[in-house]
């Protein structure tokens, strides 16, 4: 029993250290110029007019909408929205009715773009990765990739 304990711990160990060894090598300066050369060679060869705001993130204001909302985390926001990797394949996505959710529950490239737009407006924005799942990833979302938002604002309150 004593040997079958230390043997998980020592492997509990192992798998710990290692992860710690992979973060290391982890740049975010690096990975925010790759994401940046990804992000204006895809505009430029969909030839999208993108924006590049100050954060980094681009995006593109397909309808401004309209109101006056002031946006903080707790604004609550009901979205349509398609969710896809630069390849073009689809991750997440409304179907039948719209998502509502606060601001401050979202990647933070939600956070930055969303705002830019009001109610009824539609948004489309590359985010990347330090502004989405980073270097862990989510889901069927690889370590490390730009994501490619439309979205469009049913609702602000």
């Amino acid at each position: 029993m004593k040997a079958r304990y230390l043997l998980v711990l020592s492997f509990i160990a192992m798998f710990s250290l290692g992860s710690c060894l992979k973060g290391d090598n982890f740049n975010p300066e690096v990975q925010a110029k790759t994401d940046d050369a990804l992000i204006t060679k895809f505009l430029a060869d969909k030839n999208i007019a993108a924006i590049k705001h100050s954060s980094g993130l681009y995006y593109q204001i397909i309808q401004p909408g309209s109101g006056n909302i002031t946006y903080t985390a707790n604004t609550q926001v009901t979205a349509n929205y398609v969710g896809r990797l630069l390849s073009g394949n689809v991750f997440d996505q409304t179907t039948t009715q719209p998502l509502t959710f606060r601001l401050g529950n979202v990647i933070v490239g939600w956070q930055i773009g969303v705002p830019l737009i009001q109610k009824g407006g539609k948004i489309r924005m590359f985010i990347p990765s330090g502004y989405a799942y980073g270097n862990q990833g989510a889901g069927t979302i690889p370590a490390n990739s730009v994501l490619d938002f439309e979205v469009e604002l049913v609702d602000v309150q």
